[in-house]
């Protein structure tokens, strides 16, 4: 496995590599890997000739300066994984290389990055618009593999795909979790005993938000009071938000008509951990049915695999 720190020598050898017809699969990242990561890596390796993983910290989308410091790194023990996985480049860059001094451009979403996290973090998925498209512009893969854990970051880049024409497919893949149902996170590694375990309280009021829907509740409202009122059983988390909404909008409902998101942000202790699971009404026959909120299909050109 090689590892390159500067973008500019990243982007000669995908140049050198696309001019062979040599197709990139890009797993970007900001390191801490665990099985998620490696989920995504494994998926990059099997459907491209080169797997690229990127490692990079991106300072512009943390708003607080504390987490960014805190954030988990081991870069060692990063690059045995990518190189175990069978990672062919480890794209590494430091944050003066991404961000020059100089620096004057940047990406950003507007509709779907303002409600849930954007709400909570401000600036937060600007620095993901610009981050990744950077990527793209340096690693030029012909496929771009992301987590659906990170479902709105999901929507945000599929949104600028669109919109600015990005060429690569994207692959957005299901959460990985743990064996008592946690969703994969880096930050997990940060929580104490006491928090990770309750930390379960998010798969579990999840996992009601799945049976009463199942059970053919479609009111909004009464599925996000359930929610809450699981939450609140655990002492020990700090409700940020409780949100269904549309799955590709992101914005408000009435009723659950048509696939929805229910999501949910917490804090355990000063750790941040969002999750979400959607629900999708079944189509009555013979209509078709209904579209993938993150399908980039309609994109001329080209045909985003579904997860």
């Amino acid at each position: 496995m090689k590892v390159i720190r500067e973008p500019r020598e990243m982007q000669q050898t995908a140049l050198t590599l696309r001019d062979k017809a040599i197709r990139i699969g890009l797993v970007p990242t900001m390191g801490a890997f665990h099985d998620g990561h490696v989920s995504l890596m494994r998926r990059a390796k099997q459907e491209n000739d080169v797997c690229v993983v990127s490692l990079f910290v991106n300072p512009l989308q943390f708003n607080d300066p504390a987490d960014l410091e805190r954030y988990p790194r081991n870069e060692a023990a990063d690059l045995e994984i990518a190189r175990s996985v069978g990672a062919d480049i480890l794209f590494t860059p430091s944050a003066a290389a991404m961000y020059p001094p100089d620096a004057q451009t940047f990406v950003e979403v507007t509709r779907v990055s303002q409600p849930l996290c954007g709400g909570q973090r401000p600036g937060h998925f600007r620095g993901v618009a610009t981050v990744v498209a950077k990527l793209f512009m340096i690693t030029l893969p012909r496929r771009a593999y992301f987590g659906l854990k990170d479902y709105q970051q999901c929507r945000v880049i599929a949104q600028m795909a669109r919109d600015l024409y990005f060429p690569p497919d994207l692959v957005f893949c299901p959460t990985v979790r743990e064996a008592d149902g946690l969703a994969m996170s880096s930050r997990n590694a940060r929580l104490t005993p006491e928090d990770r375990r309750a930390a379960t309280v998010l798969p579990r009021a999840l996992e009601l938000a799945q049976s009463r829907f199942a059970d053919g509740e479609r009111d909004p409202s009464v599925i996000q009071a359930l929610v809450r009122e699981r939450l609140l059983t655990e002492p020990r988390a700090g409700i940020e938000y409780v949100e269904v909404v549309d799955a590709q909008t992101l914005e408000p409902i009435a009723e659950i008509a048509q696939p929805a998101l229910v999501a949910i942000a917490a804090r355990f202790g000063d750790i941040r951990l969002i999750d979400s699971v959607a629900l999708t009404p079944p189509s009555p026959e013979p209509e078709p049915l209904a579209p993938d909120p993150l399908d980039t299909s309609d994109v001329p050109h080209r045909v985003a695999p579904r997860a």
